[in-house]
């Protein structure tokens, strides 16, 4: 939930509403939220599963986590990218070129740390030149990222030369996908979520004490963490079931929660969302309209390089396909679907977990029912074109409540 979903929703007389009330009329002005994604999301679940048994099996679900880590990791970029009214066509191209350069520097004989520090740096040097084209020579972000996406296609393969698919010998690399936390650690590390959640809900309640604004519903609140903790046990015990939370997946959350907190909870983060709701507003309000671009261009293409460097390390190997496929519309998927709005200013890094996890179970399921591509493309396709709609539809809502 980002910042301008916080609100409590008030009756006439301005007191809060029951829950019930309150969740009505949130979703009668187009305050949906996740709830689309989660109720599409169990769906697609109970589905897969009535026709494969095999779908909600700690093994299947534990290869899924895997399958969505990159996919996330890009979907949390193009988050930024779209929060502010733009978009980042070249994020899989990105993600391609800095796994050349960790598996290029692998091959070499460089330590294992600074090579992936060499891809990450790749991916911010990468969209520090873009956000300074879109930010100070003006030309659309679509068609720089477009451009960007071609050349860094041809640099990738450019880098690899003849030589194809260049598998990772290092242990350490390699050990990224497939290390799995223990039983003991994966519990630990639900109960640190549910703790997290209880912290969360209960600073946001003393900051509107403090402020004298309206607390809301105790029970929404209370509801959330026994939510958070139900799920996380559920989850956690069917990861354990196979061989543990996958590390990729840990890493995963570790990113979307930082990026959360940063997106709620830091003037940064405040300064994205209004850049997004309205520049020229923005501007005169004293943000630095320009810093905050180039710094998401740049947070952007690091998150692309990081996916690309779990990418690497689950594949165990880079080639010139590495960042192509569909991985470029799976991670602008993930942030549409999960509800990042497309016109700026609304969204945030869980809706990509979100829209990963809708997106990663399709694909999953339709892997297990021998699919051809064919059939994955056009759901997906259908999908994402959902979403959009839903999306358009809600900001209509919206701006006839006048919010």
């Amino acid at each position: 939930m980002n910042a301008q979903e916080q609100r409590v929703v008030q009756n006439p007389k301005g007191q809060p509403t029951s829950l019930i009330g309150a969740w009505r009329a949130r979703i009668q002005s187009g305050e949906l939220g996740l709830i689309p994604v989660l109720i599409g999301l169990v769906v697609i679940w109970v589905v897969f599963q009535s026709i494969n048994g095999h779908f909600l099996t700690g093994r299947n679900l534990s290869n899924l986590v895997l399958q969505i880590a990159t996919i996330g990791m890009l979907g949390v970029g193009e988050t930024f990218i779209l929060l502010l009214g733009e978009i980042d066509l070249s994020i899989a191209a990105v993600s391609g070129v800095a796994a050349g350069v960790l598996v290029q520097l692998s091959v070499a004989g460089v330590n294992a740390w600074l090579a992936i520090l060499a891809a990450v740096l790749t991916g911010a040097l990468i969209g520090l030149f873009q956000g300074w084209w879109v930010t100070y020579i003006g030309v659309p972000s679509f068609i720089v990222t477009l451009a960007g996406s071609l050349g860094y296609q041809g640099i990738l393969l450019a880098m690899l030369g003849q030589e194809g698919t260049v598998p990772i010998s290092d242990k350490f690399l390699l050990s990224i996908a497939s290390s799995y936390l223990p039983a003991w650690l994966g519990w630990a590390l639900a109960v640190v979520a549910v703790a997290g959640v209880a912290w969360s809900v209960t600073r946001t309640r003393r900051d509107r004490t403090l402020r004298g604004l309206d607390l809301g519903s105790g029970t929404s609140a209370g509801l959330r963490i026994a939510l958070t903790a139900v799920v996380s046990a559920i989850v956690v015990l069917v990861l354990n079931s196979y061989r543990g939370v996958p590390v990729m997946g840990l890493i995963l959350l570790v990113f979307v929660v930082f990026f959360g907190f940063v997106l709620q909870s830091t003037q940064f983060g405040r300064h994205v969302y209004a850049l997004g709701g309205n520049a020229e507003a923005s501007r005169r309000a004293g943000i630095p309209v320009r810093t905050i671009r180039m710094a998401v261009f740049t947070l952007a293409s690091v998150m692309g390089a990081i996916g690309g460097i779990l990418g690497a390390s689950r594949l165990g190997s880079a080639s010139p396909a590495s960042g192509g496929g569909n991985l470029l519309m799976d991670s602008i998927a993930a942030a549409v679907i999960g509800g990042t709005s497309l016109f700026g200013g609304r969204g945030s890094v869980y809706n990509a977990l979100a829209g990963a996890l809708v997106i990663g179970s399709v694909e999953n399921g339709m892997d297990l029912l021998s699919a051809p591509s064919s059939t994955k493309y056009m759901i997906e396709g259908g999908i994402l074109l959902i979403a959009v709609t839903i999306d358009t539809l809600t900001r209509r809502r919206r701006q006839r409540a006048g919010k």
